[in-house]
């Protein structure tokens, strides 16, 4: 290295408050390629959900101190960076900026030195602390629509420039100087259209009962190598990824310090198929999003949770935690892992609402584009294994939650209705239960409340 150059360290930031390592899931740069600002260095693994880590500066990629599918303690250098300086030996005030900060912060967590954000200190308003700090989401959202950050208003704390803050710009019609003719959409607009289009184009592969939570087009493929080589028997080895590995130590502690116990009830969902049959097309052209059983299932697990709440509580040794704010860990399944994104205070939401949260949580879910805070809160977990043909399941619980419910498949069934055979449109619903915390009486009555809910829908019944 030239004297005119100088490395910087690139150390693992706190991503959230509880975390205190994280997982090097791949480099996304390697030693001598460039490296710009905003642009990722790597994918970081938490247990909770996957990042990718930004560069603050521009130069070229150093180092690499972390080996892939490594553990690192935050605060632990990862890389290097190599950047210029100026001739006159001074420090250009942006490096000096990320170098001498004691902290910055993540979505408002406080990261150790040298971790990912710097305050910019090209025209920093004094009366606006924060003004120069971006999170990663701001830092991605202009990078990608070339946005230049100085010329957005910023109305978080301290002047802080928020997402919101940048959406807002985009919508006022804001753009780069250097894409003049290029007229950007707004990026909701955007999200939209996407929205909007991807279930047309899905419309022809999908079953009659749509959850919703569907498998994307083009699976991610496991690396898979034959052992021996070609010549061997049909043996082959999958390489565990940080993220299964995380799935396995969650599942394994949950069924071995939880007593779980597990019961079913059959519900008649013929109302709700005639009421969602209604409004379906409506909602879809209104709101942009299909109107799925789930929703209507979760705001009858929501009002069940509400009339029992020691369903909604976690097991402390020495006491039983109910929590006041009802959050419903949705289970999302991808082609390689299961997610559980977290809708916050479900108890204040409508059904249409429900809908736009699910719609939300499971897009971003299969595009990778879930925050530590979506992962973050959850105190019940409604699980849709009817979206994929399943009339009966015993799910493990969320640890550590309580319990988790699951929807099955809706199918058409004989059932006798006062001494006359029907055809009706049924559904089980499931309930695994931490058997310290929840008997078969209350959980029988919770399960018996659920029931009334979902029977209780009719054409009648209100979306807003």
């Amino acid at each position: 290295m030239s004297d005119n150059q100088k490395l910087i360290d690139v150390t693992m930031p706190q991503l959230a408050e509880s975390l205190v390592s994280a997982t090097i899931g791949k480099w996304l740069k390697k030693p001598g390629d460039p490296v710009e600002q905003y642009e990722p260095l790597c994918e970081v693994i938490t247990d909770k959900v996957n990042a990718e880590l930004p560069s603050t500066i521009d130069g070229i990629m150093g180092e690499l101190l972390a080996e892939e599918g490594q553990t690192v303690n935050v605060g632990e250098v990862i890389c290097q960076i190599v950047v210029p300086v100026a001739p006159s030996n001074t420090v250009d005030p942006a490096v000096q900026q990320a170098t001498s900060s004691p902290s910055t912060a993540i979505n408002g967590q406080a990261v150790p030195q040298g971790s990912g954000v710097r305050a910019v200190s090209q025209g920093a308003d004094a009366d606006a602390p924060m003004r120069s700090r971006y999170s990663p989401a701001v830092q991605t959202l202009a990078a990608e629509h070339q946005i230049d950050l100085k010329a957005v208003s910023g109305t978080g704390n301290g002047g802080r420039i928020t997402r919101k803050d940048v959406l807002a710009y985009l919508a006022a019609g804001g753009s780069a100087p250097s894409v003049p003719m290029q007229k950007l959409e707004p990026a909701a607009k955007q999200e939209e259209i996407v929205r909007a289009i991807l279930p047309e184009m899905e419309e022809d592969i999908q079953p009659v009962r749509n959850s919703g939570l569907h498998f994307s087009e083009s699976p991610r493929i496991p690396t898979i190598e034959v052992e021996g080589g070609r010549g061997s028997s049909s043996e082959y080895l999958i390489d565990v990824t940080p993220i299964r590995n995380t799935i396995a130590s969650r599942m394994r502690q949950s069924v071995t310090e939880i007593p779980h116990a597990w019961t079913m009830i059959e519900v008649d969902v013929t109302n709700l198929v005639m009421l969602r049959n209604k409004l379906k097309d409506e909602f879809k052209r209104k709101e942009g999003i299909n109107l799925t059983y789930l929703a209507f299932l979760m705001k009858a697990v929501v009002s069940a949770i509400k009339d029992y709440p020691i369903m909604n509580s976690v097991w402390a040794v020495d006491k039983i935690i109910v929590k006041r704010d009802i959050n419903i860990s949705l289970a999302v399944g991808t082609e390689d892992s299961v997610m559980t994104p977290v809708i916050k205070n479900a108890d204040q939401k409508n059904v249409a609402g429900l809908a736009r949260e699910i719609d939300e949580l499971a897009f971003k879910t299969r595009e990778g584009k879930l925050r530590l805070d979506d992962m973050q809160g959850g105190t019940f977990t409604v699980n849709n294994t009817g979206s994929f043909g399943s009339i009966l399941s015993y799910p493990i619980i969320n640890y550590p939650q309580a319990a988790i419910v699951t929807f099955e498949s809706i199918v058409k069934r004989p059932v006798v209705i006062n001494d006359m055979i029907a055809v009706r449109s049924m559904a089980n619903i499931c309930l695994s239960l931490d058997h310290r915390i929840l008997d078969g009486v209350i959980s029988g009555r919770f399960l018996q409340r659920v029931k009334e809910n979902v029977e209780g829908y009719t054409p009648e019944t209100k979306l807003y």
